[in-house]
């Protein structure tokens, strides 16, 4: 696990995630399921180029889909909150 482009996979952008950027200067990710919370720190300070001071992780569950004999469910991912340190932040589109 040492690609940074592995690790992290996308941006989530949620009315939640809108607000912890605005209030607490974290971003949220979706993450490989296999990295740890250093491999993540350092995959945002090498791809952002900002100082991280905190990650947070949690393992979600994916959802269930379909009725009937057409059903399934979504994959399971890793979320990752991180905390950005004082005066760095990150514009996301």
């Amino acid at each position: 696990m040492k690609d940074i482009y592995q690790i992290i996979r996308n941006v989530r952008l949620s009315e939640k995630a809108t607000f912890l950027q605005e209030m607490n200067n974290e971003v949220v990710l979706e993450v490989d399921r296999r990295a740890n919370k250093l491999e993540i720190k350092r995959a945002v300070e090498q791809l952002f180029g900002k100082k991280v001071e905190d990650v947070r992780t949690c393992n979600c569950r994916g959802k269930k889909k379909g009725r009937g004999a057409q059903a399934g469910r979504t994959a399971n991912w890793k979320k990752a909150v991180v905390r950005l340190k004082e005066g760095e932040s990150l514009e996301l589109a």
